[in-house]
């Protein structure tokens, strides 16, 4: 890792395992939402600081390059002071005894594993009691980043609803669990919330509207960079995933990866995507959908509350994979260190 010898102190405990460590507290206590009743979350509040700077500073009276320029600006800016936070955080975890408690805490926040399964779960309990309405705003709860989520929920049938369902479970894989565990796994703790503050900028500016096409062009490039290798790892993962799943196919999870996860618009969306709709047989991200993009797999596109429920079986399976390969690399850290 490549802040492992920041400010010269030997570290008091490995940050892969600390991450480990962080991925099962996570995995149990969820997205502690009683504590974010009381106090904002750091990337909701994160978003609320994007959304004024964007306000003062993309005015539509300025030009599109004077407007590209900002964002540019805004977003070197966020993700500068990001890593700054993040290697400041470093280096208290590396030179205290306690330092590594912050540094555990910010983890948890930033890794979401619980978010999207909590969200398809409590989905799947509406649609099994015939519940279409809470289901529909459960569904628009989860599609964080999507303008006009209401609105696209309102829309939905049955099947509609477990289709979201499941894409937003399978975004929330690559950029709430792989992405956040590839970048600190590489970079570190600046690592990682750099990378949460791109997703923020991304989700805040970096969408199609007019209005933020300029701003947001270099959040929205950095975004795809950021999430091209995460998104494949991903995919991977629930190929591998589907493996271990009763009614899942791995061959198909793989063929419809590699034939349609590198066209979808949304860099940390295809991969994973194809890769879910392959496994459980169904075609996913079509039109009416919360990702509204081309049908991904050959499947049907009827999806039922079954499904669903499937999808929480191979989502959870594929995150105790990711879980097993930051393992493994703890394992071969601590055999190097002696």
């Amino acid at each position: 890792m490549f802040t492992m010898g920041l400010a010269g102190a030997r570290p008091g405990f490995d940050p892969l395992a600390l991450l480990l460590v962080a991925l099962a507290v996570e995995a149990i206590v969820g997205e502690a939402r009683v504590l974010f009743r009381v106090v904002p979350h750091p990337v909701a509040g994160l978003e609320a600081l994007i959304a004024t700077l964007e306000r003062k500073l993309n005015r539509h009276h300025r030009s599109p390059a004077d407007r590209a320029l900002r964002g540019a600006l805004v977003s070197v800016f966020l993700i500068a002071l990001g890593g700054v936070v993040g290697w400041g955080l470093a280096g208290l975890s590396r030179a205290h005894p306690w330092g590594s408690i912050p540094e555990l805490v910010v983890l948890v926040v930033l890794v979401s594993q619980r978010g999207p399964f909590d969200g398809a779960r409590a989905v799947q309990g509406f649609l099994r009691r015939d519940q279409l309405s809470p289901a529909r705003q459960r569904v628009a709860a989860m599609m964080t980043g999507t303008a006009a989520r209401a609105d696209l929920a309102d829309g939905l049938d049955t099947h509609g609803v477990a289709r979201a369902a499941i894409e937003q479970m399978a975004l929330g894989f690559c950029a709430g669990v792989v992405a956040p565990v590839f970048w600190y796994v590489l970079l570190g703790l600046p690592g990682i919330i750099a990378y949460v503050v791109v997703g923020a900028l991304e989700r805040v500016v970096g969408g199609d509207a007019a209005v933020h096409r300029a701003f947001g062009f270099t959040a929205a490039r950095l975004a795809r960079v950021l999430d091209l290798i995460p998104a494949c790892l991903a995919g991977l993962f629930v190929v591998l995933a589907a493996a271990f799943v009763p009614t899942t196919s791995p061959v198909r999870a793989f063929k419809t990866m590699v034939r349609g996860g590198s066209g979808h618009r949304q860099a940390k969306a295809g991969w994973p995507l194809a890769a879910t709709a392959g496994g459980l047989g169904l075609a996913l991200a079509g039109p009416g959908s919360g990702v509204q993009a081309p049908w991904l797999g050959d499947g049907r596109a009827t999806a039922t509350e079954r499904d669903v429920r499937r999808a929480l079986y191979l989502y959870a399976v594929a995150c105790l994979i990711n879980a097993m390969w930051l393992s493994a690399l703890v394992l071969v850290r601590l055999d190097l260190g002696g």
